[in-house]
């Protein structure tokens, strides 16, 4: 009986000290994987993460770029807005042509070249010079959009480049076991598996901040063409109803 208990003493012993083994290695696995450094990780991780890299990047200046560009102040100034009124109200279509020849901006381009439909034409056509303000509008629209589809491109290639490393590591991996099982080394497996879970945090780390800021900037570019829609729309209006009415637009050294 006494026995019976010493064997089982022994074993809930063995088994405690086994247990708390397991749980100093796993605290030591844990405490060196935290303490690599970033040249280990992109060691690790392969040339693959220099591409990822190199689009965070691209994305990084993207955003930047964007957050000065995709302004109200940039697409539309109000000085612009308010300097067309000024000169369209007075008849002045050449002054007013000049405002939008001293700007470069989206609206400068867009009633610029209804201006310059309304200044050629002997008869301004409601149809006509809708046709011109929406082609000019499209185009300006497109050039805005077209901008920020840029990240959009990262945010799905970056993923697929990380999932490229997983599929890489895992290769790695199992090439190790299956050249010669009997040399295989749990070191060897481990960098492989290492590789790809590294390239693929990587490329989740650079693909969803730019799908993040993707969604924002396309909301800001699609409120950027709404005015640019609105300013289109007044300037048609204004247009029409100066002729409609019988008033002579006054052409500027004509």
């Amino acid at each position: 009986m006494k026995s019976k208990v010493i064997m089982a003493a022994a074993a809930v012993a063995f088994g405690t000290a086994a247990w708390g083994q397991t749980a100093v290695s796993t605290g030591a696995v844990s405490a060196v994987r935290q303490s690599m450094t970033m040249r280990e990780i992109i060691a690790t991780g392969g040339w693959l993460m220099y591409v990822l890299g190199a689009m965070s990047v691209i994305g990084l200046a993207l955003v930047v770029y964007f957050l000065f560009v995709l302004r109200r102040e940039r697409v539309a100034p109000r000085e612009l807005i308010m300097d067309l009124h000024r000169s369209l109200s007075a008849g002045r279509l050449d002054e007013a042509a000049a405002v939008c020849e001293r700007n470069s901006c989206p609206a400068a381009s867009v009633a610029a070249a209804a201006l310059d439909y309304a200044r050629r034409a002997d008869d301004v056509s409601a149809e006509v010079l809708r046709e011109v303000i929406e082609g000019e509008g499209s185009r300006q629209a497109s050039l805005i959009n077209s901008q920020t589809q840029y990240l959009l491109d990262i945010a799905v290639i970056a993923p697929m480049v990380g999932l490229l490393g997983t599929v890489l590591g895992m290769l790695r991996a199992f090439n190790t076991v299956a050249l010669d099982i009997a040399k295989a080394k749990p070191m060897l497996l481990a960098a492989g598996v290492s590789q790809a879970l590294v390239t693929t945090a990587a490329g989740l780390i650079v693909g969803i901040p730019a799908m993040i800021f993707y969604a924002y900037f396309r909301g800001r570019s699609a409120r950027l063409v709404g005015d640019l829609e609105a300013l289109g729309a007044d300037l048609m209006t204004f247009l029409l109803r100066r002729r409609g009415g019988g008033e002579d637009l006054e052409v500027v050294g004509v």
